[in-house]
């Protein structure tokens, strides 16, 4: 008994603050750290690399995991690079600048394989997981900024918060960003500052601006900025955007929109134009979008062309089949597939990407596409009251993944196909694992959306058993 008791105090030896201990870094986890095993603890480590021994220090102690920071790299990886941002490990945007590119890719499958493993029962190896699809230059991609807006001596700043702190960083250059983005949000924070307008200050819950929003059409040059602010009145609206006209070029599109709430979402539910177009083209191929403010539209254009060819390839079109495109933002995915389709449905829950959905689809005469305002666990069901079943259904869900209510209503509906793009591989795997007894897992196509970040986004193909 003795012996026994011993032995399960060992094995659960409890990980102290400010231990410090040598380790050997097994693998990357989903955010992009160091993971590694101490006395059977999982051991998470920001900016250690797979097969890196390193010395650390425990910095946060939990029941199934603790979290350490590197105090000296003992043997680096061969990948390891000189990170070139000056704020990398500080901003926290990026967590991967100091791997080398192409083993950036190969890491990124690797997390797809784990979290299969980790969240389904069934064997990778039997599943054609592709390799990651990368980009030829894999910086300065990103067509939208969302940085939070504050004061520092005196200044108006605009950034990121700093990792696992509430210190906001001033984030003036950014090599990830189109340079438009941070020019336009540079000239935003001189306006702001010259005319003497307030950041809101989360702890006192005052104060005007809360975020600078950019968008750029990458392919159109059309700049949109939207200041999410505290409350409607907004001092001095008149004088901003006759400077902000004045200052920043191809400027089509000044919103605000109000956010009151105590949160850490980014947009509120009252959009108020302010001056020029409600929203701002882009092009993606040979469909140009309208993009309003609320609207989701890929960050990186250039290989959103890529990932919807992929879910063109997955679709495997005739040309006779019909499609939904659930959670369709401003109609992307439909619109790239209706040349093949013999029709295509589509919803969004924010109304605003509806109205877009739906003049995108007439502008370039797609007459066989519909759009409506809702959640596809409601619409579906009573399509197919009506008597429409769809062959294929297209889901690109937020991080969470697909919503419980819509698993189940995919499962009585049964699609033939179910192509699904994802930006989480862990939610991914769960909605997998739901689905694997009626669906079979044919391919996994990992494209890398975001160089220099842990994200990784997934074409998957799932056939009707």
């Amino acid at each position: 008994m003795n012996k026994q008791t011993n032995r399960k105090k060992e094995t659960a030896v409890q990980l102290k603050l400010k231990q410090r201990f040598p380790l050997t870094i097994k693998r990357l986890g989903i955010n992009g750290e160091g993971v590694g095993y101490f006395k059977k603890k999982v051991v998470f480590v920001p900016g250690a690399l797979p097969d890196e021994e390193v010395v650390v220090e425990v910095t946060n102690v939990q029941p199934k995991f603790s979290e350490a920071k590197i105090k000296k790299v003992r043997k680096p990886s061969p990948y390891r690079v000189e990170a070139p941002c000056p704020l990398f490990g500080e901003c926290g945007g990026c967590q991967l600048q100091h791997l080398r590119y192409d083993r950036q890719l190969i890491e990124k499958r690797d997390m797809v394989i784990q979290s299969l493993e980790r969240h389904t029962k069934i064997d990778p190896s039997t599943i054609q997981i592709k390799q990651t699809i990368g980009m030829e230059d894999p910086w300065r991609y990103r067509n939208k900024s969302q940085f939070q807006v504050g004061m520092k001596q005196g200044e108006v700043i605009a950034g990121l918060y700093s990792m696992n702190s509430h210190q906001l960083i001033d984030i003036d250059e950014c090599i990830v960003q189109k340079p438009e983005t941070i020019s336009v949000t540079n000239t935003m924070k001189r306006i702001l500052q010259d005319l003497n307008i307030s950041a809101y200050n989360e702890r006192t819950r005052k104060g005007d601006i809360r975020t600078i929003v950019t968008r750029v059409g990458v392919k159109t040059g059309e700049v949109q900025v939207v200041l999410i602010t505290r409350q409607k009145e907004l001092p001095k609206s008149s004088l901003i955007v006759e400077e902000a006209t004045k200052r920043i070029p191809n400027l089509r599109s000044i919103i605000q929109n109000v956010n009151g709430q105590k949160t850490s979402l980014i947009f509120g539910d009252e959009t108020i134009p302010l001056a020029g177009e409600t929203f701002i083209y882009e092009m993606l191929g040979d469909i140009q979008f309208e993009l309003s403010a609320r609207t989701f539209f890929q960050l990186n254009p250039e290989q959103t062309v890529k990932l919807y060819n992929e879910v063109k390839k997955a679709a495997n079109l005739t040309g006779k089949e019909t499609i939904v495109d659930a959670y369709c933002g401003v109609g992307t995915i439909g619109l790239w597939l209706a040349d093949q389709a013999k029709e295509i449905r589509g919803m969004d829950i924010i109304k605003e990407s509806i109205t877009d959905a739906k003049r995108n689809a007439a502008k370039h005469g797609v007459k066989h596409a519909k759009y409506v305002t809702g959640k596809a666990e409601e619409w579906l069901p009573k399509w197919v009251k009506e008597g429409f079943r769809p062959d294929v259904i297209v889901v690109d869900p937020p991080r969470t993944g697909l919503d419980q209510a819509l698993l189940k209503t995919i499962q009585q509906v049964k699609p033939k196909k179910l192509v699904y793009v994802s930006c989480n591989p862990s939610t991914l795997a769960k909605d997998i694992d739901f689905l694997h007894r009626q669906y079979k897992v044919k391919s996994i196509q990992p494209v890398d959306m975001f160089p220099q970040t842990a994200h990784v986004e997934c074409v998957v193909l799932l056939t009707l058993i």
